[in-house]
């Protein structure tokens, strides 16, 4: 028997409905632009100071620190665009290129759900520690406040961290239904 041509039409609309995200992948690339902007002009306003000989070694780890969490964000930005694409949209036809990153096409949702978190965890870090960094290179007090909240909001990332992953290990224990 087969279904109504109402039925058919709606099943049709609801999984073409699944285009409405491309434009907000196109929109995180642009978040990508944004973030290279960013790390240039990082780039571009603090390579100077070290080169003058002004800077010490404590402003090059802090250009360090702020150059690798722009880089952890736009490794984040490009695997949600990557996997929420291929996962949720459609599946993306580049061929077998050698500039295929290995796992394109292999994260599913769990897989992708660890891969934000293990990076926002890294990201949460490093801002915890160029805020140490910070506090500690300008010789003022360091505001206890605002430390206590950024460690407080750094274990909350790795509690959840841990909470999805046991989730996750406990899921892989159910049968599949």
């Amino acid at each position: 028997m087969s279904k109504p041509a109402i039925e058919r039409f709606l099943e049709r609309g609801l999984f073409a409905s699944r285009w409405l995200m491309a434009p907000m992948y196109v929109g995180l690339v642009i978040a990508l632009l944004a973030l290279v902007v960013i790390f240039v002009q990082e780039l571009v306003h603090v390579v100077p100071v070290i080169l003058s000989g002004a800077a010490h070694a404590e402003d090059a780890i802090l250009l360090a620190l702020s150059l690798i969490d722009l880089s952890l964000a736009g490794n984040l930005v490009l695997i949600v665009i990557f996997s929420g694409y291929e996962n949720f949209v459609s599946k993306l036809d580049i061929g077998d290129t050698v500039d295929r990153p290995s796992w394109m096409g292999t994260v599913d949702f769990s897989g992708l759900k660890m891969k934000l978190v293990a990076s926002i965890v890294a990201i949460s870090a490093i801002a915890l520690l160029k805020a140490f960094l910070e506090a500690s290179e300008s010789g003022a007090a360091i505001d206890a406040t605002k430390m206590l909240w950024l460690v407080i909001i750094h274990l909350t990332f790795v509690v959840s961290g841990v909470l999805l992953a046991l989730m996750d290990w406990v899921a892989s224990l159910t049968d599949k239904h």
